[in-house]
């Protein structure tokens, strides 16, 4: 059977941005624009209504303001990832953004199949950050994990517990199919999960993020005694 589509909600004021943008997505086999909205009120009505998988948000909405718009949809439906499209870089809106719960930021401008790739992380449960403010978004985060680990290198631990349970496998030298059928999920969330190990921790592929989790003690003992 074939696996139901990702429904997205699209939410940007700008009317030709929204419709390209739109159309490309609608052309990416597994994806679905259901419903698009031009500010953030009517955003926060569809998604109530429609349930989408995904939120695309564009912050520098109308009314009441993709923030808000994020932690309004969040405040209701907590599972559901946002991931906010903007052209807007500042560290002070980033941690307005993580402190409304958004999943991800990605700038304006990014190529396609980055975008695409981003929403399928958020809607596995991953995160994802655009590179050019990963040092805000390290500095925002701190204390604010749903996993810290205190480790003799690093004060604060960036990874989920999935994303440990991830690494820890890798650094014993499995493979994605191999974690995938060990944590009985879809090699596709694998990898998904494997980019935002790779993007937290800054390293180039999944050697360096090996290797880094056995210097800095990046995943619990517990979790490499397993793998």
């Amino acid at each position: 059977m074939k696996p139901a589509p990702m429904r997205i909600l699209l939410v940007e004021d700008d009317e030709l941005f929204r419709l390209g943008l739109s159309m490309r997505l609608s052309k990416e086999p597994g994806l679905e624009v259901i419903a698009e909205a031009v500010d953030g009120e009517t955003a926060i009505e569809l998604t109530n209504q429609h349930l989408p998988d995904v939120v695309l948000l564009d912050v520098g909405l109308p009314g009441v303001g993709g923030v808000e718009a994020c932690r309004q949809i969040k405040q209701h439906h907590s599972q559901m990832p946002v991931l906010v499209l903007t052209s807007h870089s500042q560290k002070q809106l980033i941690e307005r953004l993580i402190a409304a719960g958004a999943s991800g930021y990605c700038l304006k401008g990014i190529e396609a199949e980055l975008l695409i790739l981003a929403l399928r992380s958020v809607a596995a449960g991953a995160s994802w950050w655009d590179q050019t403010v990963t040092a805000e978004i390290r500095a925002a985060m701190t204390g604010n994990l749903p996993v810290q680990i205190k480790t003799a290198g690093e004060s604060q631990n960036l990874l989920t517990h999935r994303e440990q349970e991830i690494l820890a496998l890798i650094a014993a030298g499995k493979t994605n199919q191999e974690i995938a059928e060990m944590l009985h999920i879809a090699t596709g969330t694998v990898r998904v999960h494997v980019h935002a190990i790779l993007q937290k921790l800054e390293v180039r592929d999944r050697t360096q993020a090996a290797i880094l989790a056995v210097q800095k003690g990046l995943v619990a003992a517990e979790l490499l005694a397993k793998s």
